[in-house]
């Protein structure tokens, strides 16, 4: 059975937060915030919880972009629910599984890890 993650997409003036990785796979590169879901939460909240755990941002999960459930977008097999995030509060900084989280410019994306490119691309097209 494939389990199931959410990567929250924190937009705000033409910028995005993203954290850098601190476990395998992908250690060291950019991704989305995010994580897997725990037993008997739903996707929002996982997403909300993740976020805070590795941006230090409160937010809330606004809109579902997608769903990316390509066998080839996660090495651990994950499928991803993927949702567009308001800022509620909080001071960005790395926490739980990120060495550092930091805002982009949409325009200026770094290398990112599994499908993340894709997810925020799907996310443009909603703002």
């Amino acid at each position: 059975m494939r389990s199931f993650v959410t990567d929250a997409v924190i937009v705000r003036e033409a910028k995005i937060v993203l954290i850098r990785r601190k476990n395998e796979p992908y250690k060291g590169m950019w991704a989305l915030p995010g994580g897997f879901a725990e037993e008997g939460e739903t996707a929002e909240r996982c997403c909300e919880r993740e976020a805070q755990e590795e941006t230090g941002l409160r937010v809330k999960a606004r809109k579902l972009i997608g769903v990316f459930s390509s066998p080839e977008r996660d090495p651990r097999g994950a499928i991803a629910g993927a949702y567009l995030c308001e800022v509620l509060g909080g001071e960005l900084k790395g926490g739980d599984d990120a060495k550092e989280a930091k805002w982009f410019s949409l325009d200026e994306l770094p290398e990112l890890a599994f499908d993340h490119k894709k997810i925020i691309e799907a996310a443009r097209k909603m703002i």
